[in-house]
């Protein structure tokens, strides 16, 4: 038995091993009707890696979550944690997601990220514009500063570059909160939300405003707790660094109303909205494009929004969506 657990934790760490050889941001093991497809996300394409016989995978995925200390008895619902793991001289953190499927198969998905690894705001932006206005952003005192994208556009990469920023170069005191901390950095005071010991976001975000933070970041909104806490947070005379799921600015808005937050807290509390994605440069290296709205142009869609009609943006101020970029940078880098 000793043998075979043993087996079964060298094949999940020489998994791990091998994705980050390749370079990898995540791992799916995908079950399919007899077999599982290990399957490696790279450049934001998903190449299936190899195959493995569905009692073998049931046993790595077990591993995988006793290392996430989640519950490896209940295979019927979706659950999420991380650890943290020295491989090749260097830490990494690795988030781990479980959704269950059909025939009490779990579906799961590892993140991988290295530890401290911090992207510059110059190495992040193409174009010294966004690094300029991402700049901007951070000198405020108080206010929500949210990027947003789809999953894979670099958003974590962003937010962290920003946390940064505010330490090394604006000398702010910076405090996260992040369910789970995806990546632990030596720069920052990082509180992992657990709702099971009481440690809810709106139990953190109490404790982290009686430890005089600067800038607080919340890993990512997805529920109406965690945006009311963001929020708060903001109106409470902080600048508030976080993430969302959205397709574009305005569609940042509309999630948030729909979790509870009113046009006018929107007014009052958003400086900045940085929609992104990543495109491949001729070097093979990731690079990130925005779309930044802030000032003028954030009001002009606040009002849109407000009054229930799309605000058409006057000819000087009309900007350049991130789609648009995105499609004529990959039309310029495949002519």
């Amino acid at each position: 038995m000793e043998k075979r657990d043993n087996l079964i934790e060298k094949k999940c760490f020489a998994l791990l091993e091998k994705a980050i050889s390749h370079r990898a941001t995540d791992i799916h093991l995908v079950p399919m009707r007899d077999i599982y497809e290990v399957r490696f996300k790279i450049n934001s394409k998903l190449e299936t890696s190899s195959t493995v016989p569905p009692q073998l995978a049931g046993r790595m995925i077990s591993f995988y979550k006793f290392l996430s200390s989640l519950d490896i008895s209940d295979k019927r619902k979706p659950q999420s944690g991380s650890f943290h793991k020295k491989i090749q001289a260097d830490n990494f953190s690795f988030r781990v997601s479980t959704i269950p499927s059909v025939n009490m198969q779990e579906s799961v998905v590892i993140r991988l990220q290295k530890h401290d690894k911090i992207v510059p705001l110059d190495n992040l932006c193409l174009e010294p514009v966004w690094e300029q206005q991402l700049r901007q952003a951070t000198k405020e005192r108080q206010g929500l500063v949210i990027v947003t994208g789809p999953t894979g556009s670099g958003k974590t990469t962003t937010i962290y570059s920003l946390t940064a920023h505010c330490v090394n170069e604006l000398e702010r005191h910076v405090i996260t909160l992040e369910d789970p901390v995806e990546n632990n950095h030596s720069h920052l005071l990082q509180i992992q939300v657990n709702e099971r010991s009481g440690m809810t976001y709106a139990a953190g975000l109490k404790a982290i405003l009686r430890h005089s933070p600067d800038v607080i970041m919340i890993g990512e909104i997805r529920d109406a707790e965690t945006a009311k806490t963001a929020v708060a947070a903001a109106l409470t005379g902080h600048l508030v660094l976080t993430t969302i799921h959205s397709k574009d600015p305005e569609g940042c808005f509309y999630r948030l109303m729909d979790f509870g937050i009113t046009p006018e807290e929107l007014r009052q509390t958003i400086v900045c909205i940085c929609a992104q994605r990543l495109i491949k440069k001729d070097c093979g290296d990731l690079s990130a494009i925005f779309e930044i709205v802030q000032g003028d142009l954030l009001d002009l869609i606040a009002d849109g929004i407000v009054n229930g009609e799309r605000i058409q943006m006057p000819k000087e101020k009309k900007i350049e969506t991130v789609m648009q970029r995105y499609d004529n940078l990959e039309r310029k880098l495949h002519d």
